[in-house]
């Protein structure tokens, strides 16, 4: 049978990329998993994972993409979805509905989760606050 899709086969084992610093948040780290590339833009699919405590978090914001899930594969995650505080933990899957706004305010050291977004290129805009924000915690009561 011929091949007719516009996507491509890959494979891609922990081994064959780095961690890197180089997206869209400086206190995380980001693993590409090859997805954009073996889809042609149509999705991406990373791992992301902690690298500083938290201090400011995201900010508010939304996302101009088609889909988005996170699923937590270790660790801990607070999320404001709109004016709603969600705890995201090892196991949860959320489907992040286009536009909604949100802000990741806090998250565990070991915090790591598997992002799926449609298209690849998905831009994040800045928005006003919706509400107020609860405080962070402590790497060091976190680790407790």
């Amino acid at each position: 049978m011929l091949d007719t899709t516009s996507t491509k086969f890959s494979h891609i084992r922990p081994e064959d990329t780095a961690w890197r610093g180089e997206g869209l948040r400086d206190f995380f780290l980001y693993k590409d998993l090859g997805i954009a590339d073996a889809t042609n833009g149509k999705v991406i699919a990373h791992l992301v994972k902690a690298n500083h405590a938290p201090e400011k978090g995201t900010g508010w914001h939304r996302h101009e993409a088609d889909f988005q899930i996170v699923i937590m594969t270790k660790g801990w995650a607070r999320f404001m979805y709109e004016d709603q505080e969600t705890l995201v933990k090892a196991g949860d899957c959320v489907h992040q509905r286009p536009g909604v706004r949100h802000y990741l305010f806090d998250y565990s050291p070991d915090m790591e989760y598997l992002e799926i977004v449609g298209p690849a290129d998905f831009k994040s805009i800045d928005v006003d606050p919706v509400c107020a924000i609860p405080a962070c915690t402590p790497w060091e009561e976190a680790k407790a």
